[in-house]
Parts: structure tokens; sequence; C-alpha cells
């Protein structure tokens, strides 16, 4: 039986109103009387996961800015620039580079938005957290699920990119499950740690390893191109549930929100947060545009996803996997961690069970780590697709946590005071605005992953088969 401490009365940040009836910044905060309001109403809810971490021996809150950027970073930045070449490719030069810029700059407002949702409500650590705060236990279980399922998905589109990788490194020297086996358990255990300081460095490695990697293929790429240039301003003969696929895979690139509040949680100074989305930001929307854009030039229309397949000289590719290899691991186990940080302080809040070195506490957080990798690796084995798996994801969840909620975050804020000033006005309609784009791209992006699976574009499930490009 876990032992329960009483619970601290719930605070807010001191909000001045001036700032607020001004609009002052381009996120005006909501008024500290009504903040008050809702905090106490969910009393429960609003608690620090980690409470008072003095004479703890386990502190989470240890995370500088830079960590929590190099965290975001690590989070995002895979998965998205293997695959945005093709996506680019299949939509056009010209509409494929605007999307990325205008999705950039979005998730950049409301990843803004999630950090001024933090301020007002301090002890909110999780979108479950927001969901309790809104709608109630309702809402609780139902983000929960769904930020749990959008993890799990991404940890398992890293196994199907480990996989991919020892296929090229040993010629498909072995079944491809077994490759997934050794994945997932390599994966479950670089995710050992239960603080996010401590995977901050793997994933400064993780930054420097995509880079590397995407360098060698760019080169190698210019190398060999019979015909530079061979691109398409625009494609129109694309299968309108194709094109759609492309724009979910470059939704999955800015899916990184859905750790936002973790990330948060665990800084020592959540006011810094600003400072790393800037950096991730301006960071992953440049390179996601000049990547894709040159690989585009370069492969032409035969682009592969991941771009690393389409090399063209196998003993290169091997050379960019081989690299690209901490990246293909961290960037999962950072989601990974993600995941079962949440189950964890949920199951033992109001203890001091997170904050110790025993049994319990170790053996706890080892478990939950491997069913959720168990579970990684069933996905990763049903939809062995690289595409579609990710295209899958964006549609699903990313449509929401990145772009939808954010804006109805931000409606929640400010309720009843849409109309008090004409920066409020255009604030509620942009968000509004964010908010249908979120629910439209939800449904046009799983109706175009599911025509995509009845096609047979997921690939054999559980097969030993060869998932390599050629």
């Amino acid at each position: 039986m876990r032992s329960v401490q009483e619970k601290p009365t719930p605070t807010t940040r001191e909000v001045d109103p001036a700032r607020v009836d001004s609009g002052e910044g381009m996120l005006a905060l909501p008024d500290v009387e009504r903040v008050r309001a809702d905090v106490t109403r969910r009393a429960s809810v609003v608690d620090d996961a980690f409470g008072n971490e003095e004479g703890a021996q386990v502190r989470y809150k240890t995370c500088n800015w830079v960590q929590t950027a190099l965290l975001m970073i690590a989070e995002t930045i895979s998965l998205g620039v293997l695959a945005l070449p093709q996506a680019v490719a299949h939509l056009g030069l010209v509409p494929g580079l605007l999307l990325i810029a205008f999705l950039g700059i979005v998730a950049t407002y409301t990843g803004f938005v999630i950090g001024q949702f933090k301020e007002a409500f301090p002890g909110v650590c999780s979108f479950p957290d927001v969901g309790f705060l809104i709608a109630g236990r309702f809402g609780r279980e139902f983000m929960a699920v769904s930020s749990i399922l959008i993890l799990v998905f991404i940890m398992g589109a890293h196994i199907v990119s480990f996989n991919l990788m020892m296929n090229w490194l040993t010629n498909h020297a072995t079944c491809t499950i077994v490759w997934a086996v050794i994945g997932t358990l390599v994966s479950f255990i670089i995710g050992m740690p239960r603080k996010m300081s401590g995977l901050s460095w793997t994933s400064a490695a993780s930054c420097i390893s995509i880079l590397i990697a995407v360098l060698i293929t760019l080169v190698a790429l210019a190398v060999r191109a019979p015909s530079p240039g061979n691109v398409s301003a625009v494609v129109s003969t694309l299968p309108l549930h194709s094109s759609i696929v492309a724009v979910m895979t470059m939704i999955l690139a800015y899916a990184g929100h859905v750790a936002f509040f973790s990330f948060l949680g665990e800084m020592s100074q959540p006011r810094d947060f600003k400072k790393a989305l800037a950096f991730m930001t301006t960071t992953t929307c440049t390179f996601y545009m000049v990547i894709a854009a040159v690989i585009y030039y370069y492969a032409g229309s035969t682009v592969t996803s991941p771009a690393l397949d389409g090399i063209g000289n196998p003993t290169i590719t091997k050379v960019a996997y081989g690299i690209a290899a901490p990246t293909i691991v961290v960037a999962g186990v950072v989601n990974g961690a993600v995941a079962a940080k949440y189950i964890y302080t949920r199951y033992w809040a109001g203890t001091r069970v997170i904050h110790e070195r025993s049994f319990k506490s170790l053996a706890s957080w080892y478990f939950i780590n491997a069913i959720l990798w168990l579970v990684a690796f069933i996905i990763a084995e049903a939809i062995p697709n690289f595409h579609v798996l990710l295209s899958l994801i964006g549609s699903l969840f990313c449509s929401w946590f990145s772009y939808g909620l954010p804006g109805g975050l931000w409606l929640y804020m400010n309720k009843g005071r849409w109309t008090s000033s004409k920066r409020k006005i255009a604030l509620a309609v942009v968000n509004a605005g964010i908010l249908c784009l979120g629910a439209t791209i939800c449904v046009l992006g799983t109706w175009a992953g599911a025509k995509a699976l009845a096609n047979g574009e997921g690939g054999r499930s559980f097969s030993c088969g060869d998932n390599r490009s050629h």
C-alpha cells in the first residue's frame, strides 16, 4: 500500500492585471482572479508532480534551458528530416518549402502558448493535467491515453529506423524482427535514467550525429547526381491521399509539443523555456528547409524515405547510417522517457518514492519502461513501412498536440475576454483557426493513412523480409 502525503495548497503566479488588460505581448495572460479560481477548482491536478525537492535523493528540476533545447531538438529532428525530402518531392518544391515554413511558424506560436499556460498554471506537468483542469476526470484519462499513444507510436517508428539501419549495416544478415528486438532492448537500456538532465548530453550526441549523417548524404548525392536540378515546382499528378500523407510527414517534423510540459516540469527555471523553444524551432525549421530542398535538388523525384536510403552507394549509406545511430536510438528514448515519467509520477503521486533510490522506485521505473517498449515493438512490427507509420502518427496525434490543442488552451486561458480589445479579437481568431486546422489535419490525415494501409502500403506485418529501399 502506497503512503500518500497531504498535498499542499496549489498556488499560481502573480499576473500584472495592467499587462493583461492592455494585451501586452504576443500571448496575453488570463486575469489572476480567474486563474486562482480555476486552479482551486482542480486542486488535485495543479500540484507540482515533483513537489518540494529539498533534501531529496533524486532531484528532477535540474535542466537549464540549453539542456532543454537539446532534448527538444533530439526528440524532434531525427525522423522528420529523414522523411522530408520525399514529402517535398511528392508536393513540389514551392508548396513543400512553403508548408515547412508555415507549419514551423505555427508550431513556434503554439509552443509559446504551452509555455504561457505553464506560467499561468505552474503545477501542470503534462497534457493529462491540462485535460483534468479543463474537463475533469474524463479529460485527464482521455489525454493520458492520447499522450501515451503518440509517444509509443514515435518509439515504434524509431524501432523501424533501427532495424532499417541494421539491415543496411549488415546487408540483411538476419531476420528483420531480430534487429527490431535488439533495437528495443538497446533503447530500453539507454532509457534507464529517470531524470531528463541525464538524457540531455546523449541528446547532444544525437544532434551532432544527425547533422554529420545528413551532410554525408548531401555530399554523396551531389557527387553521384547525373543531372541535378530535375525538380518540379508543383506536382499535380499525385493521388490526393498520397499528397496528404506527405503533408502529415511534415507535420510530424514538429511533433515535439506532446513532451513540452514534461520538459518544463524538469527545468530549474521554467521562465527560460522560451529561449529553448526559440532555439529549437529556429534550428529545426531552417535545417528542414535547407536539407529538404538540397536533397530533393540532387536526388530528384526518386528520393527515398528515409533519405539515407537513396545515396546510391551502399558503402556511403552504411557510413551515414552508422553515424546516425545515436539519433535513431536517442530520439526514441527521449519520447519513451516522457511517457514513462507520466505513468511513474502519477502512480507514485503524493509519495516520496519518486525521489528515492530504492528497490521499489527503480523496479517500478524499469517495469514501466519495459512495458512501453514492448508495445512500441508490436506497433513497429504491425506497421513496418516508415513513411506510412509517420503519416499515421502525424494525423492521429501531432495534429492535435502540436496544433489544435494549444489553440484551445489560449481560448481557455482567455475565455470571457476574446473581444476585450482588437489584439484579443485577432488572437482569438488566430487560435480558433489553429484549433480548426488541427481538426482538419486529423480527419484528412487519418483518411489518407487508412487508404494507404488498405492499398497495402503499410508493408508486411511481423516479416523477416528486408525493408531497405533499393
